[in-house]
């Protein structure tokens, strides 16, 4: 018998291999798989997902509500009962309208805000214009006092 170099013929003893089988060892480059536990980019590896501050601090059933973010910083701020109750104010008077809101949601509405003042270095930015008067204020007492000086 003679030896032929056709693939079709060769017998599986021959040490070449078969262009149709797959290749006996793995090859691969450095980059991680997406099966490798060992590493740290793998898909839907929290690690490398930004998260908002603000939307990451909602509790699971303010998202089911869909609360609005400033809801959300309003009740995380040391005012949360004021805030809750001044928003129950608002709803029944939008909804039954048997009364003025601002009548009907004054002591509330006071409430909320004598909460947020006490509370004056959480809510400052949303009184802009109280921060303005405030460094009119230290302004004015700084020239006082130099004129007193």
């Amino acid at each position: 018998m003679s030896s032929s170099s056709d693939p079709k013929t060769e017998n599986a003893t021959d040490s070449k291999p078969l262009m149709n089988e797959p290749p006996s060892e793995k090859l691969g480059d450095s980059s991680p798989e997406l099966g490798d536990s060992n590493s740290s980019e793998k898909l839907g590896d929290s690690s490398t997902v930004w998260k908002d501050p603000v939307e990451s601090s909602r509790s699971p059933n303010e998202e089911e509500k869909g609360e609005c973010s400033f809801c959300v910083y309003m009740k995380d701020g040391g005012c949360r009962e004021s805030f809750t109750a001044w928003e129950v104010c608002m709803e029944e008077s939008e909804k039954y309208k048997k009364e003025d809101i601002v009548t009907k949601c004054m002591e509330v509405n006071d409430k909320l805000f004598e909460c947020m003042y006490a509370h004056f270095d959480y809510y400052k930015r949303i009184f802009p214009e109280m921060n303005k008067e405030e460094e009119i204020s230290q302004e004015e007492l700084a020239a006082r006092k130099q004129a007193q000086g």
